[in-house]
């Protein structure tokens, strides 16, 4: 991990989406006004976290992203949907693993691999964290995500760096303390638009 241990100082920017937003409140009905979700909303409940990626279920973390974009296509909404999209600054110096160095959105032929084994390691682990958790996903498949952010806090790290299933460029962040960046601001967002890719799967033997 030596090559991939960063230090983030304090003041860093990152975003963080979440679907819905609240109304500000009026004299009178038609006088209220759509408002970003309260700050409170938008930083994960301590005892009542989703199972991802990084953290089991109960046991919160903190994810975020590099850019607006990426942040408010993580949340994978539809078209229509309200978006509260916040921007967060990291408090202190953090130190955190960046399992994104080798990070690309086209998955490495079995042919044309690297022969360098390490690298295609971390080429996989990234794309194990930045693979899109569903609701209806069977959650026994976090297991080995877990298991190695797990290692990782345990070895004295404060978060992880991993690509995005969704930008070349963007990055995202699972912090183990969610209190370790606080919300500065927050704006609404409406999705206008999606676009999808689509390429054939060619069946193979299994076993």
């Amino acid at each position: 991990m030596r090559d991939r241990i960063e230090v983030l100082p304090a003041g860093e920017t990152f975003w963080r989406a979440q679907i819905g937003h609240d109304w500000e409140s009026g004299d009178e009905e038609a006088q209220r006004r759509r408002m970003p979700l309260q700050n409170e909303r938008m930083k994960p409940w301590i005892d009542k976290a989703f199972e991802g990626r990084v953290n089991p279920k109960g046991i919160s973390c903190l994810y975020l992203a590099t850019s607006e974009y990426v942040a408010m296509s993580e949340v994978r909404p539809w078209i229509g949907t309200t978006l509260s999209l916040a921007r967060f600054r990291t408090v202190r110096a953090l130190r955190i693993v960046d399992c994104s160095l080798f990070h690309t959105l086209t998955e490495t032929a079995p042919d044309s691999r690297s022969a360098n084994s390490g690298e295609q390691v971390w080429r996989d682990i990234d794309r194990a964290f930045a693979q899109p958790v569903l609701r209806s996903d069977n959650t026994a498949f976090y297991a080995p995500t877990q298991l190695i952010a797990e290692f990782f806090r345990l070895e004295g790290f404060e978060g992880i760096i991993y690509g995005s299933a969704f930008s070349e460029t963007g990055r995202n962040m699972a912090l183990f303390d969610i209190n370790a960046a606080e919300q500065v601001d927050a704006n609404l967002f409406e999705v206008t638009g999606a676009n999808f890719d689509f390429a054939p799967v060619t069946p193979t033997m299994s076993g």
